[in-house]
C-alpha cells in the first residue's frame, strides 16, 4: 500500500513548502488531494494521460466520466480549448475564481483520458488560495474530481479524504472545512444555448442575468452506453451506504410520514437516520437525527449535507429518510445532490 503524506495548512494560508512539495508530486505524475471552496479535489496533471488514469483508479471511477481541469490564470485557457466564446469571457469576469465550471471544445493538448474520451473539456478556476497556489506549482493544469471513492458523498474535510484515499494517493493537503460544501455549477457552452449540466452555488438565474439570455437546465440522464458530458450525471451519485428516500410535500405530511416509516424500519431491526431542519428536529426519534440547518437557509444546508451523509456511514446507518428542501437558488443544487444520493427514490406525500 502507498504511504500517503498528510500536511496541514495554517487555515487558508498556503504554506509554500507544502505547496511546492505537492506541486512536484503532481508534476512527477502523482496524486494530491487539496481543498477548494466547494469540496476537496483529487489532483493530477491534466495534460498527462497516465495521471488521469491514476485518478480513475484511485477513485474506482468509470473512465468515461470526465474530469474537470483546474487552472489558476485566465490566459491558460488558450492552451486547452479551441475557441473561447464571448459567453465564457462574461462568465469568467463575473464568477472566476469561483464555483463555476465551463464546458468548451478541447484542444489536442488535453488527452482523451482527462475528458473521458469526449471532444470537450470542463474547466474551472477555484476561489481558494491554497488551490490556486497548488495549481500554479503543479504547472498550471490540474485535473481534479472530488477526492472520494466513486459514488460516495464528496469530502468537505480532510478527514473524509483520509477515509477514502489513505494509501491510494501520494498526499493530502488539509485546509480545514470547505466553505460551500457542494460541487461547482457546470454549464455547457458548446451549443447555441448554454445548458446547466449540474446545478451549484452559481444558479441558473445568476448565469442568465450575466449573459442576458435564456439558459437551459439539463434534467436528462446519459442513455445506456453513452458517456456523461459532465461529472455527477450518473443516476446514483454522492451516495451513502444506507438505502435513502427523500420525502416531499407539505411539512406536516412529510414529518408524519417520516416518523411512521422510521418507526416501521426500526421495528424490523434497521438502523435509521433522518435528515431534517432546525424547525422539525424535535419531531423525530431515530438512531441518528441530523439537522442540516434552518429550512430557509439553503447555503447552510448545502454546507452540511455531505458531512451528515458521511456521519451516517460511520454509524452504520442502513436506512435514511430526508426531508426535501426548497428548490430555489442553491436549493436546486441541494435537491439535485439529495436525489442523486437517493437514486431518485422520492416519496411525494400530502
Amino acid at each position: 500500500m502507498k504511504k500517503t503524506i498528510f500536511a496541514a495548512l495554517d487555515g487558508n494560508n498556503p504554506d509554500r513548502n507544502i505547496i511546492e512539495e505537492a506541486g512536484v508530486i503532481i508534476k512527477n505524475g502523482g496524486l494530491v488531494a487539496f481543498p477548494t471552496e466547494t469540496v476537496y479535489g483529487l489532483g493530477g496533471d491534466a495534460l498527462q494521460s497516465a495521471s488521469s488514469r491514476k485518478i480513475y483508479a484511485a477513485k474506482g471511477r468509470p473512465s468515461d466520466n470526465p474530469l474537470i481541469v483546474h487552472i489558476c490564470r485566465w490566459e491558460d485557457m488558450e492552451r486547452i480549448v479551441v475557441r473561447i466564446p464571448a459567453a465564457a469571457v462574461k462568465l469568467a469576469d463575473a464568477f472566476w475564481p469561483g464555483p463555476l465550471t465551463m464546458i468548451l471544445e478541447k484542444s489536442d493538448a488535453v488527452p482523451a483520458e482527462t475528458t473521458g474520451g469526449l471532444s470537450t473539456v470542463a474547466v474551472r478556476m477555484p476561489a481558494h488560495p491554497a488551490a490556486l497556489a497548488l495549481i500554479a506549482a503543479a504547472g498550471g493544469y490540474v485535473a481534479a474530481p472530488s477526492a472520494n471513492t466513486s459514488g460516495r458523498p464528496s469530502p468537505t474535510r480532510a478527514e473524509h479524504v483520509r477515509e477514502d484515499m489513505d494509501g491510494r494517493i501520494d498526499m493530502i493537503v488539509d485546509g480545514g472545512g470547505t466553505e460551500i460544501g457542494l460541487e461547482s455549477t457546470i454549464v455547457d457552452l458548446t451549443g447555441n444555448v448554454p445548458v446547466i449540466l449540474r446545478p451549484g452555488f452559481i444558479t441558473k438565474e445568476m448565469i442568465e442575468e450575466t449573459l442576458q439570455t435564456a439558459v437551459e437546465a439539463d434534467r436528462s440522464l446519459p442513455a445506456a452506453g453513452q458517456a456523461p458530458k459532465a461529472p455527477g450525471m450518473k443516476y446514483r451519485h454522492y451516495a451513502p451506504r444506507g438505502e435513502m428516500t427523500v420525502v416531499s410535500g407539505n411539512r406536516e405530511a412529510v414529518t408524519r410520514t417520516i416518523v411512521r416509516l422510521a418507526a416501521e424500519k426500526r421495528r424490523v431491526g434497521e438502523k435509521v437516520g433522518i435528515i431534517c431542519t432546525d424547525e422539525t428536529r424535535s419531531f423525530y426519534d431515530a438512531d441518528c437525527v441530523a439537522s442540516a440547518g434552518g429550512g430557509t437557509d439553503a447555503e447552510t444546508v448545502a454546507r452540511h449535507l455531505y458531512e451528515i451523509l458521511r456521519s451516517f456511514d460511520s454509524r452504520q446507518v442502513t436506512c435514511i429518510y430526508s426531508e426535501a428542501f426548497s428548490g430555489e437558488g442553491i436549493g436546486q443544487a441541494v435537491m439535485n445532490r439529495l436525489l442523486k444520493a437517493a437514486g431518485h427514490h422520492i416519496l411525494e406525500v400530502s
